[in-house]
């Protein structure tokens, strides 16, 4: 049996994964650092997350395999990494790999000089040579040998490296920029990056590019807003057909709801089967969106299903949200998952399975591996007529073979859950569940946001300082650029679904520490670590929108917000500066800058202020703000006067109101303000013609 190493006393689930491995691994800490110079041997960093299939091949093939962590231990000092508890390594080093290789992923592999420097890398190698790449040991043979044999290539190599690290992150228009891109801004900057979309769109299958698919919520969120105003009908093709077609594919647990992480085809039919928090919190985000602007009823149907997902299998007793479920179960990807003909037919039976079987594409031969992945083919009124029955009839029959299935599916062995809690992929989940909270008019899902809200505040603050991570009543690590901003968002969300005060002392705090310790007033740009953090071969700035926004977007997003609540110029300047810095990036990587794009498209369109006068309990205030959460206005701002509410934080649109006996709403743009309202149905009519 072999014995712990050095990883049986962290947090992190995926390092515990490897705490019985036969490699000596360390944490990333000095003690590993340290360790390689005084050795004078080469650092193998190894980067990947709990659900990550690829990390989980990788283990099993190599670093479970005792000849290859001795050739490991003999001439490495070996550092494994969670990437969702370190995200800062993950951007820094994952950048370096894809500047080396042209591509990245998980489970990263990276070769680093005792101090750090990254001098080679990859992501997943084979135990031996497969597909054109060469095996594991190779690899580290030849590694060991050019340490050893040409130290001084290797570290010139190094070092140039961190230069180009160095020069990426700060560079403001770096050189693959074009000529065209460097010239659009504002309107014309939108408009070209949705002609850039639309260039990529899958007209079939819906989504953007060919194999494999990433759902992308947060570029299909900007073409929602620019929609919304815009009411451009190619804007809104995209969007509906990207969110009819996930929806009905694979990539949709249909027995078990959420979204799995991406599809290996274009169709949405066969996904990655890791399920992971923010994938989720940003879809049902999405989705409630998609209602909002266009009635949908399957799209409210499937923000519903996400969030219950959410709730259901992420949510710790605690009230923070769990990270990921496992794309692995009985040692195979995506078992919990699949069916076969034969296991429905015995638990439906003929009558039941039959038309489960046609709605929901179940084959003989399957789909993936000879069993089937779920997914809808077409429409249920097209399905219902086809077989000469009412919509409801099928509906019905559809979802008591659902419910067997789902029961039969529980007693399998089910897929390991990172129960980390992260805190900015916490902020994404109680955004969402506040925002459908308000519009669906939903008190299950708000209640658990402010749960979520209230435990990453309590549990997850040091002192002065917000924590990233959190399992089992352990702490680790302050929290990133990334998690500030992701619960400021979240903190206006739940302040305008509730309208209680003390969130605004939350969001005024929250936006303070990040000018305090990302800001750098001199650079003029935001960093992903603090001012005060571990100090590493570069500062870490991602400013890209990937599977989730980038801290920089939230940051900006967030201090557009703020300098409307609270009037704060100096919000709106920053916000400003950093949108027109970053244009020529935008213009020219459209789809890698989603959520920046929709920010800036939010900055160009008619500031909203909604005052509320009265007091949050009044049924009539609630009603009110029962209405005016229902509509969808991204440059929306709520807030609520109240004779017996004290504010700590002026708010400059609340001053000249006068509270009345009974509540009422006024709705002002940037020129002028509507007539004051007490009826719920006068303000619908109101914001109907908004």
């Amino acid at each position: 049996m072999t014995l712990p190493n050095r990883l049986a006393d962290e947090i992190s689930p995926y390092l515990l994964q490897h705490s019985t491995n036969p490699v000596d691994w360390y944490p990333w800490c000095k003690e590993a650092l340290d360790a390689a110079r005084e050795r004078d041997v080469p650092i193998l960093l190894s980067i990947g997350y709990s659900a990550c299939h690829w990390c989980h091949v990788m283990e099993k093939e190599s670093f479970e395999n005792p000849e290859i962590a001795a050739i490991m231990n003999a001439g490495f000092v070996n550092i494994k990494v969670d990437r969702e508890e370190r995200p800062d390594l993950d951007s820094i080093y994952m950048k370096a790999v894809q500047t080396m290789t042209g591509q990245g992923g998980w489970p990263l592999t990276a070769f680093l000089t005792p101090d750090g420097q990254p001098f080679y890398g990859g992501t997943y190698f084979p135990p031996h040579p497969s597909h054109g790449l060469p095996s594991f040991t190779q690899i580290l043979d030849a590694i060991h040998s050019a340490y050893t044999e040409k130290r001084d290539a290797v570290l010139q190599n190094a070092l140039e490296m961190q230069k180009l690290l160095e020069r990426s992150l700060l560079e403001k228009n770096p050189k693959e920029v074009s000529e065209k891109s460097k010239d659009l801004t504002g309107q014309n900057l939108i408009d070209h990056s949705l002609i850039f979309l639309d260039s990529r769109f899958d007209p079939i299958h819906g989504g953007f590019g060919p194999a494999p698919k990433f759902p992308q919520p947060v570029v299909l969120d900007f073409a929602i807003q620019s929609y919304s105003h815009s009411h451009d009908k190619r804007t809104l093709q995209i969007v509906e057909q990207t969110l009819t077609k996930m929806a009905r594919g694979g990539i949709q647990d249909h027995l078990g709801n959420g979204f799995h992480r991406y599809s290996v085809d274009s169709q949405w039919l066969v996904p990655h089967f890791e399920k992971m928090l923010y994938d989720n919190a940003l879809l049902s985000r999405l989705y409630l969106h998609a209602f909002q602007v266009t009635s949908g009823h399957e799209f409210k149907k499937t923000a519903e299903r996400t969030l219950d997902h959410i709730i259901q299998d992420m949510a710790s007793p605690e009230g923070g949200f769990y990270s990921a479920l496992d794309a692995d179960s009985e040692g195979e990807e995506g078992t919990f998952y699949l069916w076969t003909k034969p296991e429905i037919r015995e638990i439906l039976g003929d009558t039941l399975a039959a038309p489960f079987e046609a709605y929901y594409g179940v084959s003989d031969l399957g789909n993936f591996e000879g069993k089937n992945v779920l997914h809808i083919p077409q429409d249920l009124k097209a399905f219902a007529e086809n077989k000469g029955l009412g919509s409801a009839e099928i509906q019905d029959q559809l979802e008591r073979a659902k419910t067997l299935l789902f029961e039969a599916r529980e007693s399998r062995e089910k897929p390991l859950r990172d129960e980390k809690i992260l805190s900015g992929w916490n902020g994404m989940a109680i955004r969402s569940l506040a925002e459908a909270g308000g519009a669906l008019d939903n008190p299950i899902y708000l209640e658990a946001g402010i749960k979520a809200l209230e435990f990453v505040l309590s549990k997850m603050r040091k002192g002065d300082r917000l924590l990233h991570s959190y399992k089992d009543g352990k702490t680790s690590g302050y929290a990133f650029l990334e998690d500030y901003a992701a619960i400021g968002n979240a903190s206006i969300a739940v302040y305008e679904a509730t309208l209680e005060s003390r969130w605004l002392d939350e969001i005024k705090w929250v936006t303070d520490k990040i000018l305090e310790l990302f800001w750098d007033q001199e650079k003029r740009v935001f960093f992903d670590g603090p001012a005060d953090g571990e100090t590493l071969i570069v500062r870490a700035r991602d400013i890209m929108d990937n599977a989730t926004p980038s801290g920089n977007s939230l940051a900006v997003e967030l201090l557009l917000k703020t300098s409307q609540i609270f009037g704060d110029e100096h919000h709106r300047e920053i916000s400003k500066y950093v949108l027109d810095r970053e244009a020529p990036l935008m213009a020219q990587f459209p789809s890698g800058f989603g959520r920046l794009l929709t920010v800036l498209d939010r900055s160009l369109l008619p500031k909203t202020t909604v005052a509320i006068f009265g007091d949050q309990k009044n049924l009539k205030t609630k009603e009110l703000l029962k209405v005016l959460l229902s509509f969808y206005d991204p440059n929306r701002i709520v807030a609520r006067k109240d004779t017996n509410q004290i504010l700590n934080h002026k708010i400059p649109f609340l001053q000249d109101g006068k509270v009345g006996p009974y509540p009422e709403v006024q709705i002002c743009n940037e020129h002028s303000c509507k007539p004051l309202v007490s009826d719920p149905e006068t303000l619908r009519k109101q914001l109907q013609f908004e």
